[in-house]
């Protein structure tokens, strides 16, 4: 047995074989991996091994269309099939709000160029005969749809690694994981230690307990699911003996999805009373046994299912496979390096194994190879949960998106699992000033204040919520007089030691700022994308505070950490740090009837430490608002007080709290981009605009320059702009296609109403060759196609007078 490799990947499921086999064809072939049984244990031998493309997040679906793809590629190297069924599938919609999420769905396909299509009752019937369509409004089309052969598939991806070079050791127990000091790894078995410059750790259902073996948690669980197999159904056999297949089925109201099996039917279901499995570990002799069949738990699922399926209740049970797979809080997988660790990888979580399996080793391998993915992968980063979360904030999570796995997912929808579960102090003095929470990185944020009248819970829409009034309330006292929220819900970093400056300068693209002074700055990838936007606050020489996206702080550490400098400390201050914003015409009149110290000359992008009533406070003079306004960061022991003094002082002047719903309607109003939407690592800084903060003066080789300055030479293919909408009832979220001379030339990153401007308003990409004020686009919401044009005055304060002066 080696003793030495270059990767060792634990775990011989789909995933595992597919990081090893992406491994390969990027070039590593010292490259092993450690199956404690046989190939497939765990949860890929009993899956039920269907492959679809539908996915909220744009990336993740076309990670899904390229494992899809590559199942032929797979076939061809190795000889061995996969089973390949290329049935197409219909996702049903029986109501407006399905519908509507179908709608939304096609219409980002139009961009990514998926062939997607919606049907008609009448065609659902001619596509999938044992169909019922009573109450049924509409359906989704997906042609790439399909199932497969989970055992072969997986044999092939084993062979295709042995063929670029890889080793697997089946029977071969991982006892411990043990870090070296220069970080590779000494993996312990029970057929020796072999060591390992890097671990990738694709357990399945024992990742945690491989992840506890490293001394991390990583949020997984295991939930039972069981589907059944029917007899011969003699609709099934006709379609068969006339040479065709009967396509997928997904029933969201109905919890479920069918296929064709054999000459009968396959049905899953996602059904209410689910249970979690192993809740306290999954024993290690756990492999090819399958749970007890459990007919209680989906009774009601079956009883919806031979409504909306008649054949079904006509046929006889063959097999019933009940066994045990995992999900992460969100149901995405846990993908990349583990924050926190050298040279440790995650994959893991997958639990649409061969929809998903191709992508998470093909982006593993990128990262690993190349130092970063080929595409924006937030949606299934392992960075995207911090190291507060824990099994018991978990294992509810995993529940209740079992329990939503094909309910409908609403743009401004908060899930109620496992919540409040991080609170601020503010939390009961804003409840009682009626806030209605949303969360961001498992923290509690207000969404907007509801007064008397206005609803106490938002209901999820895919239109405009009843949460509009209060938001436009709100948005008039800010643009009015002066609104006051908190800054908890930002990334906050502490920056310290003799190379601060230095180091700073060589990890942000953008000017480093003299002492009292803020500034804006990109954060650049080597290849030239975004992977942050900050502020960057220079308190001394030796001491600067960053400010950054609070859901972003994971992802920003393991890259601090990554880049690391000697005699340089960064401090992850964001619970430690706290404060409020306040923003408005009377924002300054009341900060300065709250302090001695005189204001009066601070200017925009001035940051001071002052004592603001008893607090000592760093005050800086910014607003995402884009408004006057200043962002007060104390204490949080003393937040509270600091609270009372702002709030009494700002009574006079018509104070008012407000939340992030009219927050992010004031952004638009001067088209101020957000992170993960219009700032991420899909997108550069010359695209969107924030280029503009680049000091390619300055004599720094910063991380990302050449690309940076490379493409300032050539310019950009596509640049952000804005547009203003009419939309009747709905408005822009996100990826929206934007239509050109008939014909899709862009997408959306976000949108919503302007309420200062009484507009709706998107941004979005168009070709840098198109652009130009007032050019005339649809934008497709919702299957209507709406008039746009293109604007770029912003629509409130477009000199900048009263942010700056």
């Amino acid at each position: 047995m080696n003793t030495t490799c270059q990767v060792a990947v634990i775990g011989g499921g789909v995933v595992g074989c597919s990081v090893l086999y992406h491994l390969t064809k990027l070039g590593w072939s010292d490259v092993m991996l450690l199956e404690r049984s046989e190939l497939t244990s765990g949860s890929t031998w009993h899956a039920a091994g269907g492959f679809h493309t539908l996915n909220g997040d744009t990336n993740m679906a076309a990670l899904q269309g390229y494992t899809i793809r590559l199942y032929k590629e797979l076939e061809e190297i190795t000889g061995l099939s996969c089973g390949l069924h290329h049935v197409g599938g219909v996702t049903l919609a029986d109501n407006r709000d399905r519908f509507d999420m179908l709608l939304a769905e096609r219409a980002k396909h139009r961009f990514m160029g998926l062939e997607t299509e919606i049907v008609g009752p009448e065609e659902i019937r001619r596509i999938a005969p044992v169909t019922n369509t009573d109450g049924i409004i509409g359906a989704l089309f997906d042609p790439l749809d399909g199932h497969l052969d989970p055992s072969g598939t997986t044999h092939a991806y084993a062979k295709a690694a042995r063929m670029g070079g890889a080793t697997i050791r089946t029977h071969c127990m991982v006892r411990e994981t043990n870090q070296r000091a220069d970080g590779s790894w000494d993996v312990v078995t029970d057929q020796g230690t072999i060591h390992a410059e890097h671990l990738v750790n694709a357990g399945g259902l024992w990742a945690r307990e491989v992840a506890a073996m490293a001394g991390i948690y990583l949020p997984l669980h295991p939930m039972e699911h069981q589907y059944l197999v029917t007899e011969e159904v003699p609709e099934i056999a006709a379609i068969i003996d006339a040479g065709g297949e009967h396509p997928h089925v997904m029933d969201p109201a109905g919890e479920s999805y069918l296929r064709q099996e054999g000459r009968g039917l396959c049905i899953g279901f996602y059904e209410q009373p689910c249970r979690p499995w192993a809740v306290d570990g999954t024993p290690w002799n756990f492999g090819h046994e399958l749970l007890p069949d459990d007919f209680d738990k989906i009774e009601q699922s079956i009883e919806f299912a031979y409504r909306r399926f008649p054949a079904l209740e006509r046929a006889g049970v063959k097999s019933v496979i009940h066994g045990p797979f995992t999900f992460a809080p969100d149901g995405n997988p846990l993908v990349g390096p583990v924050p926190g660790l050298r040279n440790y990888w995650s994959a893991c979580g997958v639990m649409a194994g061969f929809s998903q399996g191709g992508g998470v080793g093909l982006t593993l391998a990128q990262w690993m190879i190349e130092g970063e993915p080929d595409r924006d992968v937030f949606a299934m980063d392992v960075a995207r949960f911090g190291d507060w979360i824990s099994p018991g904030y978990t294992r509810p999570k995993v529940i209740e998106n079992y329990q939503k796995r094909f309910s409908v997912s609403y743009p401004n929808e908060e899930l109620p699992a496992a919540r409040p579960n991080r609170t601020t102090p503010m939390y009961d003095i804003f409840s009682d000033l009626g806030a209605v929470w949303g969360q961001q990185y498992g923290l509690e944020v207000a969404n907007y204040f509801a007064q008397d009248g206005e609803p106490d819970y938002e209901t999820p829409s895919f239109r405009r919520s009843d949460a509009f009034d209060a938001t436009a309330r709100e948005v008039r006292g800010v643009r009015q007089a002066v609104g006051i929220n908190e800054v908890h819900n930002f990334g906050k970093y502490r920056v310290t030691g003799a190379g601060a400056r230095d180091w700073l300068d060589r990890i942000m693209a953008g000017r480093i700022p003299a002492p009292g002074r803020l500034s804006l700055t990109p954060m650049l990838s080597p290849s030239g994308r975004l992977i942050g936007d900050f502020t960057v606050s220079c308190l001394a020489e030796d001491e600067f505070r960053l400010t950054a996206s609070y859901g972003a702080q994971a992802f920003h550490m393991r890259w601090f950490d990554r880049n690391a400098a000697e005699g340089v400390r960064v401090e992850n201050i964001s619970d430690r740090l706290d404060g409020f914003q306040i923003a408005g015409p009377r924002a300054r009149d009341v900060l300065a009837s709250c302090t001695r110290a005189d204001i009066s000359d601070m200017r925009f992008m001035d940051v001071r430490r002052l004592v603001v009533g008893m607090t000592d406070c760093i005050v800086q003079r910014v607003s995402y608002t884009g408004d006057l306004g200043f962002e007060i960061f104390c204490d949080p022991m003393a937040q509270r007080q600091l609270w009372w003094v702002l709030w009494q002082a700002g009574q006079p002047h018509g104070m008012v709290p407000f939340g992030m719903r009219a927050m992010m309607s004031l952004r638009l109003d001067r088209f101020f981009g957000s992170w993960l939407a219009e700032y991420s690592p899909d997108y550069t800084a010359a695209e969107t605009g924030l280029d503009r903060f680049i000091s390619f003066r300055k004599n720094v080789e910063f991380i990302g320059r050449s690309a940076a300055e490379a493409e300032r030479d050539a310019g950009p293919a596509r640049r952000l702009c804005a547009f203003a909408v009419e939309a009747e009832d709905a408005d822009v979220h996100a990826y929206e296609p934007i239509w050109l001379d008939g014909a899709v030339a862009g997408f959306c990153t976000s949108g919503g109403y302007s309420h200062h401007a009484g507009t709706s308003v998107a941004l979005g990409f168009l070709p840098t060759a198109r652009i130009k004020d007032g050019l005339e686009v649809e934008i497709e919401i919702l299957g209507q196609m709406c008039r746009a044009h293109v604007i770029s005055t912003p629509l409130f304060d477009p000199e900048g007078t009263r942010m700056r002066g």
